[in-house]
């Protein structure tokens, strides 16, 4: 079964950092594009960051400097290491993929107050 499963969210005060997980099962991230994006409470999806199928990777500008994208092969497993958080940093937190035609985490949510 092809999932992505997101953790590693919490509420914070603002300069505080986190590191959030998403899981892959049932295919390989390495193969394909992966992104990590977030939905503030009343606005719409914004991408984060994304790694692409090269290897690729891309961020916001709003979160540059701040957010690290990285990974662990051996778990399957792709990070977004946080720092110097903003309460406009707020919002549920997914993780997605392009693979198995395009699927998306539960997400996690991040509060930054």
């Amino acid at each position: 079964q092809v999932q992505l499963v997101e953790s590693g969210g919490d509420s914070v005060q603002a300069g505080g950092s986190l590191r959030l997980s998403c899981a892959a099962s049932g295919f390989y991230y390495r193969l394909y594009c992966m992104g990590w994006f977030r939905q503030p409470p009343g606005q719409e999806r914004e991408e984060v960051a994304l790694k692409e199928r090269d290897g690729t990777t891309r961020y916001a500008e709003s979160v540059k400097g701040r957010f690290t994208m990285s990974q662990d092969r051996a778990k399957n497993t792709i990070y977004l290491q946080m720092t110097n958080l903003r309460p406009e940093d707020t919002g549920l937190y997914r993780c997605a993929t392009d693979a198995d035609g395009g699927l998306a985490g539960q997400g996690t949510q991040v509060t930054v107050s």
